[in-house]
């Protein structure tokens, strides 16, 4: 089994399937999170995303975990550094996670430089490959917001000040690259138009958006910003936290093991997002489970392939998705079983006809971004 790469930056190649380890110390053990990490490279999977805050939902006693897990795996395989991609984010400010520098308050040069150190501690790495804004230092809707309120903007730190915090950690050797997550059309443009202003910032490489068969909304205006700057999709959550599987959907309401289930009530960015209650989003999900049914693909396949596939795919199979997904770089997965890595990685070889995607978009087009 193999899994195409692409070209992130011009010395940067990373897989098309990259594993999130937001479950790692909480929903998954160090044995269990090595044996995913195992048979993710194994697959032929090198990228490994991760973030300061990880693992979810967040909480002082786990804070870390995730980077830690990734790090003590690195070493104890004695895998070369050069055969891995490392990502990993610094958490915006929230108010929330007091244990993380307070906050975290803002995204100060201080604060960007604390997190970039602690964190290559933690993965006991010498340089992260990809260093990612987790979300924005300004009010921007998140998370299942759609309307800008411009009465909810708060004094924040300006994208100078940040850039110039990470071409500092570029020029020390301690990151290759830059990108940004949960970002908008004018974030993008602000943050290149900053970059291009002084020689030595970074320019962004990429930018980490939820993207799904029920989130679609990247389409929307920040792929014509990345189009035309050269960024690239890192595309989080393509089964929508394990909605498109149809699990939920059961008269039980899915395994008791299901993330959505275990942490019902204290995963508030989520459940936000991903409402179980919400009759369009089940109504939607039920009929792109239904498609699967109907040409015998399994749900995660086709969660993966519908949004990334054809992009995913060995090169034989191109067909139509990769003139319509030409931006996407990796889908970001989580996995917290053996089963689910395996099922994601045979997406690989899944094949869409245009009938397939002429479906899938005569149900967005009924039920459009359900999940923004």
């Amino acid at each position: 089994m193999s899994v195409p790469l692409f070209n992130l930056a011009p010395d940067l190649t990373v897989s098309r399937l990259c594993l999130g380890t937001m479950t790692f110390g909480e929903q998954n053990s160090l044995p269990q999170s090595f044996g995913l990490l195992d048979e993710a490279f194994n697959g032929g999977i090198n990228f490994f995303d991760s973030a300061e805050m990880y693992p979810v939902p967040q909480r002082a006693e786990t804070q870390g975990r995730s980077e830690e897990y990734l790090g003590r795996w690195i070493k104890l395989r004695k895998i070369p550094r050069d055969r891995i991609v490392l990502a990993t984010k610094v958490a915006g400010p929230s108010g929330q996670m007091t244990w993380i520098r307070g906050g975290p308050k803002c995204l100060d040069c201080r604060n960007i430089t604390n997190a970039i150190d602690s964190s290559l501690k933690r993965m006991q790495v010498d340089y992260i490959d990809l260093y990612q804004i987790h979300w924005p230092d300004r009010y921007v809707p998140m998370f299942g917001e759609t309307e800008y309120d411009p009465t909810r903007q708060y004094c924040s730190v300006g994208m100078e000040e940040q850039l110039d915090a990470l071409s500092r950690a570029v020029a020390a050797g301690k990151i290759r690259y830059i990108g940004v997550s949960n970002e908008t059309p004018y974030g993008v443009m602000k943050f290149i138009q900053v970059a291009d202003g002084i020689a030595h910032y970074p320019k962004i490489v990429s930018v980490q958006n939820s993207y799904n068969l029920l989130c679609r909304t990247f389409d929307a205006g920040i792929a014509e910003c990345c189009h035309h700057e050269g960024i690239s999709l890192l595309a989080y959550s393509p089964l929508a936290m394990g909605i498109l599987s149809g699990k939920y959907f059961a008269a039980d309401g899915g395994p008791v093991d299901a993330r959505l289930n275990v942490f019902k009530g204290r995963y508030s960015e989520g459940e936000s997002r991903y409402n179980l209650s919400n009759n369009i989003i089940k109504a939607a999900a039920l009929e792109y489970h239904a498609i699967a049914i109907k040409y015998s693909l399994h749900p995660v396949s086709l969660a993966i392939v519908d949004k990334f596939g054809i992009l995913l795919l060995p090169n034989q199979f191109c067909i139509s998705f990769v003139l319509r997904h030409p931006l996407v770089a990796s889908a970001i997965f989580g996995a917290t079983k053996s089963w689910q890595l395996q099922e994601v990685l045979k997406s690989c070889m899944i094949d869409l006809t245009p009938e397939i995607i002429a479906e899938i978009n005569n149900i967005h087009a009924r039920f459009p971004d359900p999940c923004p």
